[in-house]
């Protein structure tokens, strides 16, 4: 729900102005004042779905997100192949300061954390019963885009000093007119990060174990171990992975790989996911990944024999079809179409884009205990082969493992799923010939937020 107040002017013909003259305000019939929007607990909970409905857009969860972060982090497993050419800067990672996937990305967040800073400063309004509940899906909005602000739009956490490297502003305040305008700094990447897992500690404490296909225990804490993943903090990702898997309730790995993707419903191994359907939402991943004969474009993703070389033999999740037609019906991993390898997890048109699944809790906690030499709720080896072996993949168990043995399942069972640059940023490896901490591969602020905005500055190598 967006809050608006259209004020519309009517003027009279020039020759009744001598005579009369009137204004008439007319109010948007669909839309709400924030005073109205904002007055009672059926209203709050409506506007708490705007959030959500922002989540989903396509320059969020509903595509963006997952492709920047894995066009990004390609390292020449990808190929951008489309005519549009703000995919192929990411892709390139030559980005203007104008590119409309930057600042469409820092407005649909800054948009949903608005929405969630409104039902936040309005929580008292909300029935009891259900206060917790919409306070900690609020939180979770809330902290979840400004953690994708800041791991796209500043440096790393571990380059550098994070306590003086420049992250992204925190809004913990609602802005609905003019009168509520600031310029805000970016604050540092450590105060965001600390926003962030406040906010989530928070929600964790508030949110149920169950609550349809809304945030969750386990969905907030997914997104935090996530938080102390990137931030090198093994102790707490191996901690809040575990207690996320605990409190999954009724989630387990599915025994085959494929049957996760393609869904139009949540399936027994997701956790979030963004709800697609043929009247409503935003599959991105769909529109680039697949190729006309399924509703997508012309197949503006290419997948390299760099990203399939990855799979070991006999690995189901590399299995391919050969030039499907029109009404063919396959699971296999990846297929060739117009003399190239693509992708069949994003194949279908109206299904649900992944933002969490349950397989990247238990490969969260491996990496995180491997680095600290721990066994919190599972050892390294266990937890890997969770996902390694099995029916689900045709692979036996692995006897041993290495940290470059974890980062190379992150790659195979995650793949486009926009984990690609985050991933190599903290492994500390090479994208492209760019070392991780390169300065093309952080996001430059938008031009526009610039303009508007006299106290923000813009990141390094963008001047």
């Amino acid at each position: 729900m967006k809050l608006k107040n259209i004020i519309m002017i009517a003027l009279m013909p020039v020759a009744m102005m001598a005579s009369c003259k009137k204004e008439l305000e007319l109010k948007d019939p669909q839309g709400l004042d924030p005073e109205t929007a904002l007055s009672n607990d059926a209203n709050i909970k409506k506007v708490l779905q705007g959030g959500y409905n922002d989540l989903s857009a396509g320059s969020l969860y509903g595509g963006d997100i997952q492709l920047l972060g894995d066009l990004l982090g390609s390292d020449g497993e990808l190929t951008w192949v489309g005519t549009f050419n703000n995919y192929r800067e990411i892709w390139g990672k030559n980005i203007i300061t104008t590119n409309s996937l930057v600042s469409g990305m820092w407005i649909s967040a800054y948009s949903a954390i608005n929405i969630a800073n409104n039902v936040l400063a309005n929580i008292d309004k909300v029935a009891d019963a259900d206060k917790a509940r919409v306070e900690g899906e609020a939180l979770f909005i809330r902290a979840a885009m400004h953690f994708e602000l800041v791991r796209f739009f500043a440096k790393d956490y571990t380059d550098g000093s994070p306590a003086t490297n420049p992250g992204v502003p925190v809004i913990t305040t609602p802005t609905n007119s003019t009168n509520d305008i600031t310029r805000p700094t970016r604050n540092s990447v450590a105060e965001v990060y600390a926003a962030v897992i406040a906010d989530l500690t928070k929600a964790i404490s508030l949110l149920p174990a169950t609550n349809t296909v809304y945030a969750t225990k386990a969905v907030a804490g997914t997104i935090l171990s996530r938080v102390y993943l990137q931030k090198a903090d093994y102790a707490m990702a191996a901690a809040t992975a575990s207690d996320a898997i605990t409190a999954a309730t009724g989630k387990a790995l599915l025994p085959t790989f494929m049957a996760n993707f393609n869904q139009s419903a949540n399936t027994g191994e997701d956790l979030f996911t963004i709800q697609v359907s043929d009247q409503d939402g935003v599959n991105g991943l769909h529109t680039y990944y697949s190729v006309d004969i399924f509703g997508g474009r012309d197949g503006d993703i290419e997948v390299n024999d760099t990203h399939l070389d990855l799979y070991q033999t006999g690995d189901l999740r590399k299995a391919f079809t050969t030039n499907p037609g029109v009404n063919t019906s396959f699971n296999t991993p990846f297929y060739t179409k117009y003399g190239a390898f693509r992708t069949t997890k994003w194949k279908e048109i109206y299904k649900n884009p992944k933002v969490a699944r349950l397989a990247e809790l238990y490969l969260t906690r491996a990496e995180a205990n491997f680095r600290m030499g721990t066994a919190v709720g599972a050892t390294p080896l266990s937890d890997v082969n969770r996902v390694h072996s099995g029916a689900r993949t045709g692979l036996a168990e692995l006897a041993a493992i290495t940290l470059d043995d974890i980062y190379l399942e992150r790659r195979r069972e995650l793949a486009f799923e926009g984990f690609g640059i985050h991933d190599a940023k903290r492994f500390k490896r090479t994208i492209d010939g760019l070392a991780w901490n390169s300065d093309e591969l952080v996001l430059p602020i938008p031009f526009r937020e610039l303009n508007a905005n006299s106290s923000l500055t813009q990141n390094p190598g963008y001047n």
